[in-house]
């Protein structure tokens, strides 16, 4: 029998949430860190020794030992540097159990070890972590026992960012000013603060842990280099929303546990698309929280995993010929007293403040689609975007019937009149209950589609920290606002010079707005008529972060200085070598210690069969000779791919870091891979499956 536990009373448990600070910390301390976190004041020494020590004793008592400064270093993965809380023995060879306020607020975990893009040499090794007191502390519970875990931004001893977390809470800032200044021209005078708000959807494969460890690709980079398809993928869509099969169940009830205990409010499960897929989707939360929750998320699936003799996958393409996997970023911005500033309302023609954001945000993505297709470009979501199963390479909005009738009748008129309603659902059944269907449906192939009261970013990978789609979602709508309000401020009649400007704005910027199939070739068409950048792969998405005019953008509202934007350039394109670099290695050692050797022994044994039926009897051989024949021309084939595969690893191992390495891996290196897979591929589907030297898709993700 499972055992049984209380989520209301669980949940949260293991944070340092502010039921816990108002309950163990005076009322003035408690006040004076309230006032921190939402004025964005310095906290004071006092205060912050204060809820250090209550902090520490909290900790304690749920069996922690050390403490950590928890960040996002640029590497795409948390990091933390472990500190016991014992101080210096006493006389009596007893220790203190101490935790100071400079302890909590600043930590220096070496900066150099760090991706940083030429921001650091090598030689210099100071970076801080500071305290984001607007995410709270955890203990985390594992082997290593209980540590209690402090959220923290990551800088340079110049101040550079060197993290996820500090260009983050920079550009919620911005959006925060410039969301005010807009909400103030319309009267709200209630209002104080404005926040993005942010749900992440998380995609993720599970296999057998025993098989995993048979696939050296598997190991070395997260996805499979080598695999022909197995009789049945996802054609027959079984496994999309099926029923949870035991053993993925009981995984999904640990991590569950694991999440709601940090505080993180899982709350969807179900089967994805493909065979062994499956998804998990949180309540949503304040955007740095989000960031903080879906590290947590991954790392959690991760680790429970291993408890059911499982592995998850996070890459997003672990399967060729299956779906890969995303993680759809839905994001909304919302005061602190509940109002939601893309909530149309019932009739969202007369809704000017909504109307108004919403061409706001159709010019920021026009404006800066190239920037947004970045903040989701890595090596593997180039597997995943544009492949008929996630979103296009191409940027649009999908706004939906109603919206898309608002918005032509504001370009063809001025103004608009009118909202179409939703329906009566029509099923044709009695005993079924008669409800409201919704005024418009849903598109699967937008990258970025309204839905309901918030925008959802389906083009990020589902291994990718979500922080860079938001800090551009923030930054670009945030100047859009700041644009909107300088032409409002100075205007004479606002109701007239706002009309005018959503009028102006839903013109200028329709292109971007494409309802239509993502997936279809004429969108393609389509779309470079209308100006669209189709950008295909990381590679060439990654020069947008130093455009004249992203570095205007990012430099205007003090997110990203230029000196930090070139820095993170570097690090892609290096990030981007390496990850290729790395495939190809494992390719190389997979084919010619594995693969080959195999490929070999079945062919000696063939020979030998075709020899020895010869020396009997005089029986027909052609077919064991046709099979050997095919089978020694595919190896001789795979043999030659291996030695230029060799070959081009070593020219672009040997290259300089930069783009030029970047482009010659994916031009040259990655060809070199996928002519090495092409042969091998067919070679499984020949070789006796026993003499196979790893285990097969079918085995992966049907046997689990």
């Amino acid at each position: 029998m499972s055992e049984f536990y209380n989520v209301a009373e669980i949940f949260g448990e293991n944070v340092f949430n502010d039921a816990v600070m108002q309950e163990r910390l005076p009322k003035k301390v408690y006040k004076r860190l309230k006032d921190v976190i939402s004025q964005g004041r310095d906290l004071d020494l006092e205060t912050a020794d204060v809820v250090a020590h209550e902090m520490k004793e909290w900790a304690i008592e749920k069996g922690a030992t050390h403490y950590t400064h928890w960040f996002q270093p640029l590497t795409g993965v948390t990091a933390e540097k472990h500190d016991s809380f014992i101080t210096a023995p006493m006389a009596n060879g007893k220790v203190l159990m101490s935790f100071s306020g400079k302890e909590l607020i600043k930590g220096e975990p070496d900066a150099s070890s760090f991706p940083s893009g030429g921001l650091r040499a090598t030689f210099e090794a100071r970076g801080y972590t500071a305290w984001d007191c607007t995410s709270p502390a955890f203990v985390r519970q594992d082997a290593a026992g209980a540590t209690l875990c402090i959220p923290t931004a990551f800088c340079s001893y110049t101040g550079e960012a060197l993290d996820q977390k500090t260009p983050l809470l920079r550009s919620m800032e911005a959006i925060n000013i410039q969301s005010m200044r807009l909400l103030k021209l319309f009267g709200n005078t209630t209002s104080k603060k404005v926040t993005p708000s942010v749900g992440p959807e998380q995609e993720y494969f599970l296999v057998d842990r025993q098989k995993y460890l048979k696939r050296k690709d598997l190991i070395f980079t997260g996805r499979t280099l080598f695999g022909a398809m197995p009789p049945k993928g996802q054609e027959m869509d079984d496994h999309y929303f099926g029923a949870i099969r035991e053993r993925i169940a009981a995984y999904m009830r640990d991590v569950n546990k694991e999440l709601w205990k940090l505080g993180v409010s899982a709350k969807t499960q179900h089967n994805e698309v493909a065979p062994a897929q499956h998804e998990l989707a949180p309540i949503y939360a304040e955007a740095n929280v989000a960031v903080d929750n879906n590290q947590l998320v991954m790392e959690t699936l991760k680790k429970v995993a291993g408890r059911h003799g499982l592995t998850c996958l996070l890459h997003e393409k672990p399967f060729a010929g299956v779906n890969g996997s995303g993680k759809h970023n839905n994001w909304s911005i919302i005061t602190d007293d509940g109002i939601n500033l893309l909530d149309p309302g019932k009739t969202p023609h007369d809704n000017i403040q909504f109307l108004l954001v919403l061409t706001c945000i159709m010019k920021a993505v026009h404006k800066h689609a190239d920037l947004l297709r970045e903040s989701a470009a890595d090596a593997g979501n180039d597997h995943r975007l544009g492949a008929n199963e996630a979103p296009p390479a191409i940027i649009s909005i999908f706004l939906g019937e109603q919206l898309q009738d608002v918005l032509a009748q504001l370009i063809s008129t001025g103004e608009a009149t009118r909202s179409l309603k939703g329906e009566v659902l029509q099923t044709g059944v009695k005993t079924l209950p008669d409800f409201m269907k919704d005024a418009t449906d849903r598109n699967r192939t937008s990258p970025f589609a309204f839905t309901g009261n918030k925008f959802e970013f389906r083009m990020v990978g589902s291994n990718d920290s979500i922080a860079a789609p938001n800090v551009v979602l923030n930054t670009i709508v945030a100047e859009a606002f700041s644009d909107a309000c300088d032409v409002l401020e100075k205007a004479g009649d606002f109701e007239m010079a706002v009309h005018n400007l959503i009028k102006e704005q839903a013109i200028a910027h329709q292109d971007i707005v494409f309802n239509g199939n993502g997936y279809s070739p004429e969108w393609v068409e389509e779309a470079e008529r209308r100006g669209l950048p189709n950008i295909t792969n990381m590679v060439d998405a990654v020069p947008a972060l130093t455009t004249e005019k992203a570095i205007a953008l990012f430099e205007k509202f003090n997110v990203f200085t230029e000196a930090e934007l070139k820095s993170r350039s570097e690090i892609l394109y290096e990030s981007y070598a390496k990850a290729l670099n790395i495939e190809a290695r494992a390719m190389i050692d997979m084919a010619g210690k594995q693969v080959i050797p195999a490929v070999i022994k079945y062919t000696t044994v063939l020979a030998t069969s075709i020899n020895t039926v010869k020396a009997a009897c005089p029986a027909d051989t052609s077919a064991q000779e046709s099979l050997l024949t095919e089978v020694s021309a595919l190896l001789a084939e795979a043999k030659s791919a291996l030695g230029d595969l060799v070959e081009a690893a070593e020219k672009a191992y040997v290259m300089e870091a930069g783009r030029a390495q970047a482009v010659c891996c994916r031009d040259e290196l990655k060809a070199a891979m996928d002519a090495l897979r092409a042969p091998v591929d067919k070679l499984e589907m020949i070789v006796d499956k026993d003499m196979w030297p790893m285990p097969s898709y079918g085995d992966l993700i049907f046997e689990v």
